[in-house]
């Protein structure tokens, strides 16, 4: 069954070279396949993840790919250097700090890529 089938996240840009300059160049994501002109394959850590071409590219309302951190204020930082705008959210439990929410264990915090998708760091 599933459980032990491998899973790769695809996430839904509008434009894809602009995309993959943001996730390798901003991001440092490796770029690892392609599948034709729509499809890039990359990779950060263990993770690989694909970008795709879509007409509904940012149309998640949601969290679409977490990346787990050792110091997500040292990450934000560096990502905000680079012009990465951080997003902010009233959201129970959580405090702001910053750009950063904190949490019993756990800091978060949220951004997006070019197309509108939810982009998170995590400590925790």
């Amino acid at each position: 069954m599933l459980g032990n089938a491998n899973a790769t996240p695809m996430i839904a840009v509008e434009e894809l070279d602009r995309a993959r300059r943001f996730y390798t160049d901003v991001l440092g994501a490796r770029e690892v396949g392609s599948v034709g002109e729509e499809v890039v394959n990359l990779q950060t850590g263990d993770t690989r993840f694909d970008i795709y071409r879509s007409q509904y590219a940012g149309t998640n309302k949601a969290t679409a790919l977490t990346f787990s951190v050792d110091d997500v204020e040292a990450e934000a930082a560096e990502l905000k250097g680079k012009g990465i705008a951080f997003e902010h959210y009233d959201m129970d439990g959580l405090e702001r700090q910053g750009d950063v929410y904190v949490a019993e264990g756990m800091k978060t915090a949220w951004f997006k890529d070019p197309d509108g998708n939810i982009l998170s760091l995590i400590e925790g």
